[in-house]
């Protein structure tokens, strides 16, 4: 039974039911942990979405969403009929977040992450975001904090969506300060820059 939410009074196509089946072969490393979640109910006739978190040591560190949208007749600026729209928020480092340089090299993650995992896909766009936050009264965490997001959208050229999923959740994880996998560290990344250093 398909968990694609459906706006449309057709069943759900056999293409989008085989392009969510690809994002269920997908294996996250063991910091992340992926739930199917509801997808929106108005952006496209047919939708599906996953929730992501990042922990480490029991402690989340990062957390995301991918939404994926089918439109057999497409919408304008898609160049396609099934885009993939993803976020993402985690703490990062205030002295990092404050550089000119960030938002570039945040956006670069996600690139990079399409072209190594050879995702086909065109039509890419979205924001990377650092925000301050400032804690009053009985809050846990420290009184202030930084956090990068990442929104971004690009059409898939391909109903195997399994190496979109993997692109997306590279970017998470150097969102989140991440080692490679197979690394360790010794304590928990308090910030994004671990591993991911900016040009000089």
């Amino acid at each position: 039974m398909s968990d694609a939410r459906s706006t449309a009074q057709a069943p759900v196509p056999a293409l989008f039911l085989d392009a969510i089946a690809s994002l269920r072969t997908v294996l996250p490393r063991p910091e992340i942990t992926l739930d199917e979640i509801a997808g929106p109910a108005r952006l496209a006739p047919y939708s599906h979405a996953l929730g992501a978190e990042v922990t480490l040591d029991g402690q989340e560190i990062a957390t995301g969403r991918l939404v994926v949208l089918h439109d057999p007749d497409g919408q304008a600026g898609w160049d396609g009929v099934l885009r993939v729209v993803g976020f993402l928020t985690a703490e990062t480092d205030a002295a990092l977040a404050s550089d000119e340089l960030f938002p570039e090299v945040g956006w670069s993650w996600l690139l990079e992450a399409l072209d190594a995992r050879k995702a086909p896909h065109t039509a890419v766009g979205g924001t990377v975001t650092s925000t301050m936050s400032t804690r009053f009264g009985d809050i846990a965490g420290p009184q202030r904090s930084v956090d990068v997001e990442i929104r971004a959208s690009w059409t898939a050229l391909s109903f195997d969506l399994a190496a979109h999923l993997e692109a997306w959740l590279d970017v998470l994880g150097s969102a989140a300060g991440l080692p490679p996998p197979g690394v360790r560290l010794l304590t928990a990344p308090a910030s994004a820059n671990i591993g991911r250093r900016l040009p000089q």
